[in-house]
């Protein structure tokens, strides 16, 4: 990478996306801190810098689509599609019950070469689910991304997948 990430971790600190204190994370265990991503990728600067360093680590590489899970990484995601010409995919938690009751929103054509985006990860299991939907459904993993990692066991479970999860940053940078 040319970029550096020290921009957007002065970002991310200036803009107090890492809060500390008491907190129930989504898996439901207790933490003394919290990284507000939905702070982070709702500031324009802040998107379009993660959006920057990504783009620039795809370079020339031939990717079909640029995917990530519903809510947190769609922002990312649409700001990558942008900036790289390349389509996007929205993976949903799970299938609507109305319209076209789809998982994946966008075209995935069989082979479709993906990288998959994500905002923060942990564990890594809904980036694992969103990964699992795209391989189901004919697309092959080339990379993945996550602007922050909480250094909690997703490059390694992911890892086991076969799937190299690249952070943009790691949670031991932004304390």
């Amino acid at each position: 990478m040319h970029k550096t990430n020290e921009y957007l971790i002065r970002l991310l600190k200036e803009n107090e996306v890492i809060k500390f204190g008491k907190f129930t994370l989504s898996s439901g265990r207790e933490s003394d801190y919290y990284v507000d991503m939905k702070r982070a990728i709702t500031n324009p600067f802040i998107l379009e810098e993660a959006a920057e360093l990504v783009a620039e680590s795809i370079g020339e590489n031939k990717i079909d689509k640029i995917a990530g899970p519903a809510l947190g990484a769609i922002p990312l995601v649409t700001a990558v599609s942008i900036k790289t010409g390349i389509p996007m995919l929205m993976i949903r938690k799970s299938k609507k019950d109305y319209g076209t009751s789809q998982l994946i929103e966008g075209d995935l054509n069989e082979g479709d070469r993906v990288v998959v985006l994500e905002d923060v990860t942990t564990t890594g299991n809904s980036l694992k689910d969103a990964i699992d939907a795209i391989q189901v459904n004919g697309g092959k993993i080339e990379r993945a991304f996550v602007v922050v990692d909480r250094a909690e066991g997703a490059l390694e479970n992911l890892k086991d997948k076969g799937i190299i999860l690249t952070p943009l940053i790691s949670i031991n940078e932004l304390r």
